[in-house]
């Protein structure tokens, strides 16, 4: 009995050592790097730039996959289905969260089949407008919906999207009555507001930024508490008269629930290591982007404050999907 004990501990031994010298290795294969929106759209956006980065910190490529549909959902179920070796990372953001109060019947829950790794960055919102449209401030806008309501339409990147929210909580503070176009993510919702199609887009500022530099767009407020030192001229919606407001969405990764926590702490060190290229970090400020990079506990906390607040802005909207 004694042998047959001391074999199994060896055994066990073995297969520890074998498999702390694979973590230790990790990755030693390309990487995939779900994302659950189209290409264009901002989340897609960071996404790129931080595998580009762990590309760089790995050796090893880390290829993006725009797996998209169903608001991010077929994003997020495929990689709560993916084995759980590392070699599958998800960003998710504020629209995951906004989706488990939304959709009722989800096959993945972000709070339980996820492991958190990092929150990578936030992103306010820049309030742009098409030129057509005659207005060029906050209080412009909102005069011009009072005597126009309903008439006024105004572009998302779905319903339940930070776009879309950020809309909302707005149309509330002001009292205003805008005519919502869902789109089938940020990129087509930026075609449209460029083509004529919508008059008003709360877009990302990383999507709006060079068509507002061009001219295409004309920019009134940012949603942030503060002004950007990136466009230090420009109010904040809360300085246009709407005090206490502030909106945008928030990017993070995470990975199947099962997998080891070595692997988790390997993915997050890379990802620091990542967000500290200075190239990184100059590319995401200067699109607008504020970097974060915290620990796992504190993701998964942002993550579960994040759904809970959400739900009940949801519930205010009155949006519903299944």
């Amino acid at each position: 009995m004694n042998r047959f004990m001391f074999a199994c501990a060896a055994v066990m031994a073995l297969a520890s050592g074998q498999a702390q010298d694979s973590w230790a290795q990790y990755p030693v294969k390309p990487v995939r790097y779900l994302m659950p929106q189209p290409p264009g759209s901002g989340a897609d956006t960071v996404g790129r730039i931080v595998a580009q980065g762990l590309t760089r910190v790995w050796g090893q490529q880390v290829i993006v996959d725009n797996r998209t549909g169903a608001a991010g959902n077929i994003g997020a179920e495929i990689g709560a289905r993916a084995a759980p070796d590392g070699y599958t990372i998800l960003q998710v953001s504020l629209t995951h969260a906004v989706n488990a109060s939304l959709y009722k019947n989800l096959s993945y829950d972000l709070r339980r089949d996820f492991a958190a790794v990092t929150q990578l960055a936030s992103s306010p919102s820049l309030v742009v407008v098409n030129p057509a449209l005659p207005v060029k401030s906050i209080a412009d806008l909102v005069t011009l919906a009072k005597a126009r309501p309903g008439a006024i339409n105004y572009a998302s990147a779905g319903a339940g999207s930070a776009t879309y929210l950020s809309t909302e909580m707005f149309k509330n503070q002001a009292g205003i009555d805008l005519l919502h176009v869902p789109y089938r993510g940020g990129g087509e919702a930026i075609t449209s507001i460029l083509a004529g199609e919508t008059s008003v887009y709360f877009a990302p500022v990383s999507t709006a930024l060079p068509h507002a530099r061009s001219g295409k767009l004309r920019p009134l407020a940012v949603t942030t508490a503060k002004r950007l030192q990136l466009l230090a001229d420009l109010p904040t919606v809360a300085e246009a008269g709407y005090p206490g407001y502030e909106s945008g969405s928030w990017y993070g990764l995470l990975l199947p629930l099962k997998t080891p926590k070595q692997i988790v702490t390997a993915v997050h060190d890379a990802s620091i290591k990542t967000l500290d290229l200075p190239d990184v970090r100059k590319r995401l400020v200067d699109l607008g982007y504020i970097v974060i990079g915290d620990q796992p506990e504190a993701f998964a906390a942002h993550i579960r404050i994040e759904i809970d607040k959400l739900a009940k802005i949801v519930q205010q909207s009155g949006a519903t999907v299944n």
